[in-house]
């Protein structure tokens, strides 16, 4: 499949399951004899993401997901392990079924003027993502919404550029924003779910198709923002 560009982004394909913890189990030790571990995991070859998402009173983000609109975009606020000091916004877009990431970095301070409410500097800012997100916010009221964490366990295969991934211990702050507060309280969501994400380019390469086969399991549109509503 040739590779599809929008905004000078290339598309990525990218399959969503949910798995139970022996799925998980039996995957986990078939993939690391043929993937690589993330080499920027420290802890056991796991992370922590958290992310807080932006929606709006209608919650466009939320229902647009649900209903499996082809073309849609989400933003969010991410950091790693806590790390207030290196922060990305980010867009992620879906286009019919291929989905395109556009990220920027952005300070500790100028998240809390947009939790607040302070964005009119947003507007004449020189990075394009900050200006485009000013925008929905202006028209659409978006606002950061809800922080989710989660664990992530990666695995890499260069030849397709497939990356594996493994998220549990999903989390919520029942619509709390307040993503830069180590110590936000967290409410687990179902500790018995993990959910799979294999993104790769052009092709998934046959060995990793194979290695992915896992019985009563099939592709499904799951969302970590979109568990976590299920909780508030």
């Amino acid at each position: 499949m040739e590779a599809q560009i929008l905004n000078g982004l290339k598309g990525r394909s990218e399959l969503k399951h949910e798995l139970n913890h022996i799925d998980c189990y039996l995957l986990r030790n078939k993939l690391k004899h043929v993937m690589e571990i993330d080499p920027h995991a420290t802890n056991e070859g796991k992370y922590l993401i958290r992310s807080v998402y932006f929606d709006n009173v209608d919650n466009k983000a939320l229902t647009q997901k649900k209903e499996g609109l082809l073309n849609r975009d989400k933003f969010r606020v991410r950091l790693y392990d806590y790390n207030t000091s290196l922060l990305n916004l980010e867009k992620k877009s879906k286009r019919n079924n291929l989905t395109y990431k556009d990220k920027c970095r952005i300070t500790a301070e100028e998240y809390e003027k947009i939790r607040v409410g302070d964005i009119n500097w947003m507007e004449k800012d020189s990075r394009d993502l900050i200006k485009e997100l000013f925008i929905h916010m202006s028209l659409y009221q978006l606002k950061p919404h809800t922080v989710v964490d989660y664990e992530r366990e990666v695995f890499i295969y260069r030849y397709g550029n497939v990356r594996v991934t493994f998220d549990s211990s999903i989390k919520t702050s029942f619509r709390n924003n307040d993503v830069l507060n180590k110590d936000l309280p967290m409410v687990e969501t179902n500790p018995d779910i993990t959910i799979l994400e294999v993104k790769y380019d052009e092709f998934l390469p046959e060995i990793i198709k194979n290695l992915l086969q896992i019985s009563d399991r099939r592709k499904g549109t799951y969302s970590k923002y979109q568990i976590s509503r299920m909780y508030g």
